[in-house]
């Protein structure tokens, strides 16, 4: 039977038996209508000339063993007896917490079972970190009640859940997150080439856990939003530098740095003036000069 369902030992007899009684172990449970157990869940069923049966409500585990029907005819005494196997579902009592460590550490995860059969427990990796677009390492799993990553890089943080399951019912299942701190890395940035008079826009990204902080350099100056025209909009993964009306004292080389704990990373950007030649191209004034001389010496020759 599966805990904590109910149990109703039976016995077949006839109406030749004076005497009939159950008895788990060497302790007598019913004698005829006589109770002999303290136990309130033990109940008698029947007692009828064909049927001696009792009721054990919400068995546990502790109920399994051998069960003794015993009964008395005129010739002689006679026993039948059942084993109660007792199941009881899996179920998950201890696993551990969130983890958070720094890239590079080993990381142990415990999830403890119980259940009757004794169940198995495996680990399975289910999504990747909220904070990163890294690949993850999907369907990775591992068996046992351990689950051990050495030297665990950022693709491996997420959420591990820990599945134990033993046939009785369904499987249980709980989960556990991996946070891994690493220095911040900055990617994708790029020169602009606005011209004079319009709006620009220097972004700078960086993957950092925790999120990185960022700080803008112009010719080794610190820039801070509100001055010359200039405004800074951070966001959780990536800061903005823009100018509403750009002028000449804002060309040059810029600096993005971001930081945490772990460490600092930066990168150069520049804010480039285009020269004339490679705006205008073929309006400009000389090609249109040229072009009329042309056409004058052509209408001469006819």
């Amino acid at each position: 039977v599966r805990a904590p369902a109910v149990s109703a030992p039976s016995c077949s007899i006839d109406k030749e038996v004076t005497r009939v009684a159950w008895l788990n172990r060497s302790n007598i449970l019913y004698a005829g209508n006589d109770k002999w157990s303290i136990d309130p869940r033990v109940q008698l069923l029947t007692n009828s000339q064909a049927e001696f049966s009792i009721l054990i409500a919400s068995v546990d585990v502790w109920d399994e063993g051998l069960y003794t029907c015993s009964f008395q005819t005129q010739a002689k005494p006679h026993t039948a007896q059942v084993y109660l196997i007792v199941h009881v579902p899996a179920r998950i009592t201890n696993i551990s917490s969130a983890v958070t460590v720094n890239e590079g550490s080993d990381v142990s995860l415990l999830c403890m079972a119980t259940g009757k059969p004794e169940p198995t427990s495996v680990f399975v990796s289910v999504s990747p970190p909220l904070h990163t677009s890294s690949p993850h390492t999907d369907g990775f799993t591992s068996e046992g009640e351990y689950l051990e990553i050495t030297e665990i890089n950022r693709q491996q943080a997420g959420e591990y859940e820990c599945v134990t399951a033993n046939g009785v019912s369904l499987a249980d299942s709980k989960r556990v997150v991996i946070t891994v701190n690493y220095p911040p890395t900055i990617k994708d940035v790029k020169d602009a080439y606005p011209p004079v008079g319009k709006p620009a826009l220097l972004r700078c990204e960086a993957m950092a856990v925790p999120p990185a902080e960022f700080e803008w350099f112009k010719d080794d100056n610190r820039l801070f939003g509100g001055l010359e025209g200039l405004r800074i909009r951070n966001e959780r993964t990536r800061s903005m530098l823009l100018i509403d009306n750009v002028t000449a004292r804002h060309y040059g080389n810029y600096s993005c740095l971001a930081s945490n704990k772990l460490g600092v990373s930066n990168a150069s950007l520049r804010l480039i003036r285009m020269s004339p030649s490679s705006v205008t191209g073929m309006e400009s004034p000389l090609f249109l000069g040229l072009l009329s001389s042309a056409f004058v010496t052509l209408l001469f020759k006819i």
